[in-house]
């Protein structure tokens, strides 16, 4: 997994903690669809009201397609939260934008894709957060089978957990994020929003959150 410059990280981090899209709360943990505890919750939703954040994400995407000088004429969207950010990205570089669907639609053509998707393409994925892997990798193989060939994954955030780690060491796509559970803790404690305990209970997390979570009482 590969992110940006540093700077880069700090500021999406900052960008994140300030709307509150990534809250920490390591003393009253967040119960998780998975019935496991958290002190971490993220609503990268949020970044869709604050322009300034989100030009700063797009800005902070094409970065990576320059840089790693990816092969790309097509962005696509994880849905639903990887829909917008692909489309100010595809507007930004004036690119063909398509989005897949979690499965095929019900009624009409049946799609699982939607938008400009043509044979052949070199995709960008963009998903908001990372947080097991499966939701993102899941849509390689309708892509695949449309014939589109995905350069890289991109996201926002990334807990860097192990589960998703795995997920993404066993395919050969890459995963590059914008920001990440380490560069928040480091903006938390540089900003002062943290106490040494909450600190270090956070870290805790970190190494361990399935032995985090029973000791709390979650899953």
């Amino acid at each position: 997994m590969s992110h940006p410059d540093m700077d880069l990280r700090s500021q999406i981090a900052r960008d994140l903690l300030t709307i509150g899209a990534v809250s920490l709360s390591p003393l009253k943990p967040y119960s998780w669809a998975s019935g496991k505890l958290s002190p971490v919750y993220c609503d990268n939703r949020l970044t869709l009201g604050y322009p300034e954040v989100r030009s700063r994400i797009a800005d902070g995407f094409e970065k990576l397609i320059r840089e790693n000088a990816f092969s790309c004429d097509l962005i696509v969207g994880t849905a639903t939260a990887g829909i917008p950010h692909a489309a100010w990205l595809a507007h930004k570089m004036q690119l063909p934008m398509a989005y897949v669907r979690s499965a095929p639609k019900g009624h009409g053509k049946g799609n699982q894709i939607e938008g400009l998707a043509p044979k052949g393409a070199h995709a960008i994925v963009i998903e908001d957060l990372i947080s097991t892997g499966m939701s993102s990798t899941a849509v390689l193989q309708p892509l695949a089978d449309a014939g589109i060939h995905v350069e890289a994954i991109f996201a926002i955030f990334t807990y860097g957990l192990k589960a998703a780690e795995s997920v993404f060491s066993s395919i050969n796509v890459p995963l590059f994020t914008l920001t990440d559970f380490r560069a928040l803790l480091s903006e938390s404690k540089r900003s002062g929003r943290l106490s040494e305990i909450e600190g270090s209970s956070l870290e805790a997390w970190y190494k361990d959150p399935d032995g985090w979570s029973k000791e709390r009482g979650g899953e």
